[in-house]
């Protein structure tokens, strides 16, 4: 973890949503911009699957964020004017407990041993950190793609506690698409030799399995417009050529992509925050989207997505803005033209920055 990483530790049992519990939990969190006086000021942001708290650069940390245009002094999310905070998911890699920390009752990685994790799990972890920082209202809660799933879990366990909510890229629960993108990434990790039911080693990591559930990903990520605009049928010459592979130049993009990811992500915490996304459903103790909202938000909404998201369709994202208005919430519905696709939250900061910059004043 980087020199900005700062680490919350629960030591009491959490318990979690599907019944079960961890003896404690390590929570990773960075923050960007000060704590007003009477902390009313904070800006809650939730990760994606992957990202972890490194959501900007920082003076202990120079290193681009995953965020890094979003996030900063004059930038959409202005850390002159507000408390930024980020807090890895419970069930990560990136510094917070997970399948990969040390299970304490046997002294080696938890993996497959973990308790079932769900995203509510996730949300309530999170507010943990936003206690510990004495924070008792937030100015404004911000979650893209899976973070817009934890947004809704959190409103959900802690209702009408942020002024504002934007949900970005997202949806009330995974659509069978979605479900089935994530259910074959699973599969080629579990069905990769070095897997061994979950206990692999540094030296035969399941690399195949990772490395084809990273393509798996880069494909619902991104849009055939834009891969056809980008590569068209252009060749490579970054990579040997395969059998049966790596002649085109969208083969080698997925390539890099997927290198780049295996030694970043543990196997087991990738099986368990994406199951966790399949299984959440905003809906699950409410009847229905509305009376969720009802009961759980009534300031300023921000919903967004983008026309060639194939992952997070835009007609989920007209979803949940009809049910914020049907409860007559302040929303502000954006339908981009980005052909960027899933990812373009976190690439196209042209279209993304202003809308969510007007929000937040």
């Amino acid at each position: 973890m980087g020199p900005s990483t700062n680490y919350y530790i629960h030591r009491e049992r959490f318990p979690l949503y599907r019944g079960s519990s961890l003896p404690a939990v390590q929570l990773a969190w960075e923050s960007w911009g000060t704590l007003n006086d009477d902390k009313s000021n904070a800006v809650l942001l939730f990760t994606g699957l992957s990202p972890g708290a490194h959501a900007a650069s920082s003076v202990p940390d120079p290193e681009p964020g995953w965020w890094e245009s979003m996030i900063g002094s004059g930038r959409p999310i202005d850390t002159d004017q507000h408390f930024v905070l980020c807090v890895n998911s419970l069930g990560s890699c990136k510094g917070s407990t997970g399948p990969a920390s040390i299970n304490p009752a046997t002294g080696q990685p938890w993996r497959l041993k973990f308790p079932e994790l769900t995203i509510d799990d996730i949300a309530r972890a999170t507010q943990l950190v936003v206690e510990h920082l004495g924070i008792k209202h937030l100015h404004a809660v911000v979650g893209p793609s899976m973070g817009g799933l934890t947004a809704l879990a959190w409103i959900k366990h802690f209702p009408n506690s942020t002024d504002r909510l934007a949900l970005i890229s997202t949806a009330c629960s995974a659509m069978p698409f979605a479900i089935a993108i994530r259910s074959l990434q699973r599969e080629a990790i579990v069905t990769d030799r070095n897997f061994r039911d979950g206990t692999y080693t540094e030296d035969d990591w399941p690399e195949v399995g990772m490395r084809i559930a990273r393509k798996l990903g880069m494909i619902s990520y991104r849009s055939a417009s834009e891969w056809q605009e980008r590569f068209g049928r252009k060749h490579q010459d970054y990579f040997p050529a395969t059998l049966f592979g790596m002649r085109f130049e969208v083969e080698s993009y997925l390539e890099t992509h997927a290198r780049k990811f295996v030694g970043q992500f543990d196997p087991c915490c990738y099986l368990y925050l994406s199951r966790a996304m399949d299984v959440f459903d905003a809906c699950d103790s409410d009847a229905g989207l509305r009376a969720l909202f009802r009961r759980s938000f009534s300031g300023n909404a921000l919903v967004m997505g983008v026309e060639s998201d194939i992952l997070f369709p835009l007609w989920q994202q007209q979803e949940l803005a009809a049910s914020l208005e049907a409860v007559e919430a302040d929303v502000t519905y954006k339908a981009l033209p980005s052909s960027q696709g899933h990812d373009a939250f976190l690439v196209d900061s042209e279209r993304f920055g202003p809308p969510i910059a007007e929000w937040l004043k």
